[in-house]
């Protein structure tokens, strides 16, 4: 019997072609499009990859390819797990990942109960990622196109979710998915990538907030540079994100930055560009993927990142390589697993705006091997005193 594939549709050329290629690799292919905006929503998302339009360009490609398809009604579910989340993250001082909550929660997570009643084995999805599955596990990989890879946003996945799930575009580059859907004559052949957050019109992410939130729901408060000097006040800590320099104080002689924000005071704490540099962090919520060393390919030494245990309570420092947010390159560091689910990472080579909230994922070359959530130091290090004298105005 063909094995049945739930395939998630976003009306995008990409998972268009996810379709057809499980379609000729002889799986049973049900389309389906998740419906995330709420009612009152809807001109706001009508170009997004969850508004309206796309509900109808994934039913004509599903119609064009011959499979079935439905729409699932997932507004309550995104609102409560991906929207709710992206507007505290920004509350609690920290940058938020939506996209990697989206896939865990959403796409690979409550789709499932879906998947199940339409009698489907897997969940399949238009990512630029390679999963293998071998006997005892599945192995998450970077997409064979480097500029598309979307490993990153998957290093969440526990092993159920990746042990049912096809990414079929993973060893493919995007000229080639283009290709493909113009021989089809799909009609989303050239239809534009989405470059922002599919809720965030515009991306612009501080109107969302204050639609989302109301103005008062926002934490107002000091902004201060590091040496403790008070610069002016600011309209909600929600509005700033380290590495900021747009809307800071300005009489400086050099440019400003966001260095570090404080959520139990609402300050905004500025500096230097060399403020901005660290070569150490911690993460928590650290997923471990369990990959052995002969599914990496390399030689199992104990400074392995393959090779080592996933054991939470194992101390052993690993090399890996991270990526500290998802345009990074990637950069060498050691990490050394704590207890409660954390991690102390050290970078071979200081990096700019190491930004809590955003996802540290780690490599043993093209093989993920986990990630975790970058958090905030504990204290702090900016001086105790904070010296609120006259302040320049807001620039």
């Amino acid at each position: 019997m063909k094995k049945r594939v739930l395939l998630g549709m976003s009306g995008g050329v990409d998972s268009s072609v996810a379709g057809y290629l499980l379609r000729e690799q002889g799986y049973d292919v049900v389309g389906v499009t998740m419906k995330v905006w709420p009612q009152d929503c809807i001109s706001r998302a009508e170009d997004k990859c969850c508004g309206p339009q796309a509900i109808a360009d994934a039913r004509s490609v599903a119609h064009s390819l011959g499979i079935p398809h439905y729409v699932v009604d997932e507004a309550d579910q995104f609102e409560r797990l991906v929207i709710d989340y992206f507007s505290t993250e920004y509350q609690a001082g920290r940058t938020p990942n939506p996209c990697v909550m989206c896939n865990e929660k959403l796409k690979f997570g409550n789709l499932w109960s879906k998947a199940a009643a339409l009698d489907c084995d897997y969940i399949a999805t238009g990512h630029y990622a390679i999963i293998e599955q071998h006997a005892d596990q599945a192995i998450l990989r970077k997409g064979l196109d480097p500029r598309k890879d979307q490993s990153y946003f998957l290093f969440s996945l526990r092993q159920p979710q990746l042990r049912r799930a096809l990414t079929p575009l993973g060893k493919m580059t995007k000229p080639q998915i283009r290709e493909i859907a113009h021989s089809l004559g799909l009609k989303v052949a050239d239809k534009v990538d989405s470059q922002e957050i599919c809720f965030v019109p515009g991306n612009d992410y501080k109107a969302f907030l204050r639609s989302h939130l109301g103005e008062n729901e926002f934490h107002r408060g000091e902004i201060y540079d590091v040496a403790g000097n008070f610069l002016g006040e600011h309209d909600g800590i929600e509005l700033f994100t380290i590495g900021q320099r747009k809307g800071l104080p300005g009489g400086s002689p050099r440019p400003r930055y966001v260095v570090d924000l404080d959520p139990a005071t609402n300050r905004v704490i500025v500096g230097e560009a060399a403020d901005l540099v660290t070569d150490e962090f911690e993460i928590d919520r650290v997923n471990w993927h369990p990959v052995a060393s002969v599914a990496a390919g390399v030689d199992p030494g104990p400074r392995s990142a393959a090779a080592a245990t996933t054991d939470p309570g194992n101390s052993e420092e690993i090399e890996v390589t991270v990526k500290i947010r998802y345009s990074h390159p990637g950069t060498r560091a050691t990490l050394t697993s704590l207890e409660d689910g954390r991690a102390h990472v050290r970078l071979h080579e200081p990096q700019r705006a190491v930004t809590p909230g955003q996802a540290a994922v780690f490599y043993d070359g093209d093989i993920v091997f986990g990630g975790g959530w970058i958090c905030r130091s504990e204290a702090m290090s900016r001086g105790e005193t904070f010296n609120r004298s006259a302040a320049p105005a807001l620039a």
